[in-house]
């Protein structure tokens, strides 16, 4: 589709942002609606699974998608997947139960994985590596967009109408982005020799949602020791096992497993694990830190984490102009990845006296990093592989980012959850050993204050422990200070995990990522891209 002239080429790609814009924003609206949409119909034990689901479903549907548009085009799935989207959205918004919605949420989680695995796929039929950065810079944009708006939509939404329209205020927006691309997006001819690897896609799928269940569980629901983990984890590499049995044997295969002899294709997924790993685990914390441990209300919370989104829009596109233009990569990568653990080591440093300010800026440190690096490493690895495994080659990107957040979302849970109660522990028991006559009746109130989500909320909490002795709230409040003080610290530990996470990502990049030319056509068979395979 290179050859097509750059006004239709326009013309698709806004159609495709659109597309993607439409998917982003009912992804990100939901998150401050959910409160409400909770207190309405209940289930807060399943709170988790509303976006587990969509994560498991949008997951799976990337990859095993990523080939089958290598067969039949990128067109039938970007026009299934919003027709999906759209239809679990739509369902969403007159779910009456939390089951329902649940449900409902991994539709669209479908249709979701197959919009965000074409979408990337159609740049790069649509323009040669060299053309291609300033447009993945732009469509990464496209999330930082959602991002910022999503949420604060959703709030207002919630607050002057009712819910359901969280879910369907955008169905509109969905139906001029399937009409354009129907009839501006170029079909093309089914691959006749390719056929469909039922086997492998089944046993990649059964790898796939243990494997993410298991580090989404892990440390929360259950123990990493519990049977129902280590169950999951051993059905994970039962499958795994037979998956690669089955790909070495088929002739079509899901995911091949000869691309992973491509140097820069399996160096740049690895990167984009760690960079998966340490943007969601360090990211996802830090309104909890704003929150619990500055005191920032929520609202305004909203408003430090902006900056991180905005540079992040700014990083992707400005590090687009610039990959197109120079046609270089690798020191761009390096020096995003360099500002992100700058900005994450800041981060690493910030207490209980830390301001609104200083947190903003190490948010711009963070997001700027993140919108340099982010949309390099699809750029590479579709540059690397051969244009007939385009589909399967971005989705892979996608797949190694999300196992990364997964596991790195995990991990850092348990990091903060194991200082937290270590350091709230030592410091209580110094407090309660400096108190003379210390009240045993005031150990169970001492254990309802031990969960640090009571500092999103402590005038609530404080009031529900007003009829006590002044001595009694005195000392509460001192536990409250603890426990500030506990949560900061842990923190601290994540965002320093996160740094090193970072870190690893860029040693492999300053040593093992290979810098090839771009190649300025989709055919073009050089040199430099056949010395990036290695035996």
């Amino acid at each position: 589709m290179e050859h097509l002239e750059m006004r239709r080429k326009v013309i698709i790609m806004i159609s495709i942002m659109a597309a993607m814009l439409f998917a982003a924003l009912n992804q990100t609206i939901v998150g401050t609606s959910l409160p409400r949409i909770i207190a309405d119909i209940g289930g807060i034990e399943y709170y988790s699974w509303i976006f587990t689901i969509f994560m498991l479903a949008s997951s799976v549907t990337a990859i095993l998608v990523g080939k089958l548009s290598d067969i039949y085009g990128r067109k039938p799935f970007i026009l299934l997947g919003i027709a999906v989207f759209s239809v679990g959205s739509l369902l969403c918004g007159v779910s009456h139960s939390i089951i329902q919605l649940i449900l409902c949420r991994g539709i669209q989680g479908f249709g979701g994985g197959m919009i965000m695995s074409t979408a990337f796929t159609a740049v790069g039929d649509l323009f040669p590596p060299r053309e291609r950065g300033k447009w993945q810079g732009i469509m990464s944009s496209v999330f930082g967009l959602a991002s910022v708006f999503g949420p604060t939509l959703g709030g207002y939404i919630v607050d002057h109408f009712h819910w359901h329209w969280v879910f369907w205020i955008f169905l509109p927006f969905g139906l001029v982005a399937f009409a354009a691309i129907y009839f501006l997006f170029p079909s093309v001819d089914r691959k006749k020799k390719e056929s469909i690897d039922y086997a492998g896609s089944i046993f990649l799928t059964i790898t796939m949602v243990p494997l993410l269940l298991s580090f989404t569980w892990a440390g929360n629901q259950y123990d990493w020791v519990s049977p129902q983990i280590i169950g999951l984890f051993a059905v994970a590499i039962v499958a795994f096992f037979l998956f690669i049995f089955t790909e070495k044997r088929v002739s079509s295969p899901v995911l091949p497993l000869e691309m992973f002899n491509n140097r820069v294709f399996t160096v740049s997924n690895i990167i984009g694990f760690f960079l998966g790993a340490g943007m969601f685990g360090s990211i996802m914390y830090m309104p909890f830190f704003i929150q619990g441990v500055m005191g920032t209300s929520a609202t305004k919370s909203g408003f430090v984490m902006m900056p991180l989104t905005l540079s992040m829009v700014a990083g992707s596109t400005i590090s687009g102009q610039i990959v197109t233009k120079t046609g270089k990569y690798k020191k761009l990568a390096m020096l995003g990845l360099f500002i992100m653990v700058c900005g994450m080591s800041s981060m690493h440093f910030m207490d209980t006296e830390t301001t609104n300010m200083t947190a903003i800026l190490n948010m711009i440190l963070v997001g700027a990093g993140l919108g340099i690096a982010f949309p390099i490493f699809t750029l590479t690895v579709q540059n690397a592989t051969e244009h007939k495994y385009l589909g399967v080659a971005t989705s892979s990107v996608q797949l190694f980012r999300q196992l990364g957040g997964t596991i790195g979302v995990s991990i850092m849970g348990s990091v903060m959850n194991n200082q937290l109660a270590d350091r709230f522990n030592e410091k209580l028991q110094k407090l309660i050993a400096a108190t003379p006559n210390f009240p045993k009746s005031m150990t169970g109130k001492i254990h309802e204050l031990a969960n640090p989500q009571v500092l999103l909320n402590q005038g609530a909490v404080m009031k529900k422990f007003s009829s006590l002795p002044p001595e009694s709230v005195m000392f509460l409040k001192k536990v409250l200070g603890i426990l500030r003080e506990s949560l900061s610290h842990a923190l601290n530990g994540v965002f320093l995990t996160g740094a090193v996470v970072i870190g690893l990502g860029l040693v492999i990049t300053f040593f093992f990522l290979q810098e090839i030319p771009l190649r300025t056509s989709n055919h073009e068979k050089t040199e430099a891209a056949s010395k990036s395979e290695t035996a």
